[in-house]
């Protein structure tokens, strides 16, 4: 069995191969904070799927950041070429796919750190092996899965690490003129709601409930509710829009990834599916009521401190399927009245 080791002393480029769902990639940057910490010298590149890039914008810890599209052939070999261009002497390859490591291996990365996994013992320096259960990984926070591979390193962990996400004062313009476009004024309490999850509509509460809550924050609290809509989810949101008797702001058409995080943190309260935008709430401090119904909520079981997790313990939950092929009752079960419940604690 391979042991902790200390990596290089002073390398002059190190790579971090971020994972490809936005949420993981929110939790992964204190894996690039402990980096810049403990090399300050050292130049700090990201490599990360082009749809997700804008979620690192304005990282302090990152000196770059490089897309990668290595899901063709072709744009396989065009990253491990730019891979190559940097001249690493050192990566962290944070995804357990043999695709990740490769474009780095085929990029000429001196020394690769990563998890023991499928046989990649071959291509990588040294890394950990992660802890099993009944012959299955066992489900752990991400992001101290993440810093596992810092720790085995014996790098210094930082203090408390918790997900941070920064942008810049013109992306902060662009949502402020967003939110005053839709008339959200400095004073007004507003309530993100989040229907949609890229994953698989096993991830979505009901379009019915979220409007059913709608209301019931209505009644509640004088608030602007701000509908987050992005590519593809389009219908969720007429559907949710179209069934509630109150007035929601609807975002289609005008988010991406980058003016998302001045929007979430201009929020009092977040509700949401478990997606990526939970985990810009949890980066951003803002308080938020998560619905989780089919994936296992040990995953993401750190920072919860201003997080409140909904979820009915079923069966077959949690079955990580993208479509139920049942009833949905790991959602259904989970009332608008349970979740204004919630929200009224930060209230």
């Amino acid at each position: 069995m391979k042991k902790r080791e200390n990596c290089m002393k002073s390398p002059n480029t190190i790579l971090i191969r971020f994972p490809n769902w936005v949420g993981d990639v929110v939790m992964a940057t204190p894996v690039a904070q402990c980096l810049k910490e403990n090399y300050p010298q050292s130049k700090i590149i990201a490599i990360v799927r082009k749809y997700a890039s804008q979620v690192l914008e304005d990282c302090p810890w990152l000196d770059d950041i490089i897309d990668c599209s290595d899901q063709k052939i072709s744009s396989f070999w065009q990253t491990a070429q730019a891979v190559r261009a940097l001249h690493p002497d050192m990566a962290i390859v944070l995804p357990n796919s043999w695709r990740s490591l490769l474009t780095l291996w085929l990029g000429g990365t001196k020394k690769i750190y990563g998890y023991r996994v499928r046989g990649r013992s071959l291509m990588l320096a040294n890394g950990p092996k992660p802890l099993l259960q009944n012959g299955k990984i066992l489900p752990i926070p991400m992001l101290e899965y993440y810093l596992e591979i810092c720790r085995f390193l014996s790098l210094n962990i930082p203090h408390e690490p918790k997900p941070c996400l920064f942008f810049s004062e013109e992306v902060k313009q662009r949502g402020e003129a967003l939110l005053q476009k839709h008339g959200i004024q400095k004073d007004d309490f507003v309530i993100g709601i989040n229907p949609g999850a890229k994953f698989g509509s096993s991830k979505c509460w009901p379009e019915s409930y979220f409007a059913r809550l709608a209301e019931l924050l209505g009644s509640r609290i004088k608030s602007k509710l701000l509908l987050f809509v992005g590519p593809g989810e389009e219908k969720i949101a007429n559907s949710i829009i179209s069934q509630s008797k109150v007035c929601l702001i609807n975002t289609a058409n005008e988010l991406d990834l980058a003016i998302l995080k001045p929007l979430v943190k201009r929020c009092q309260i977040l509700v949401t599916n478990d997606t990526g935008t939970r985990h810009y709430a949890v980066a951003l401090g803002v308080p938020t009521v998560v619905i989780i119904g089919s994936t296992d909520p040990r995953y993401t079981a750190s920072n919860l401190e201003k997080t409140i997790v909904l979820r009915e313990e079923i069966d077959c939950s949690p079955c990580h399927k993208k479509i139920c092929p049942g009833d949905h009752k790991c959602m259904t079960m989970i009332t608008p009245e349970k979740v204004l419940q919630a929200c009224e604690k930060f209230m």
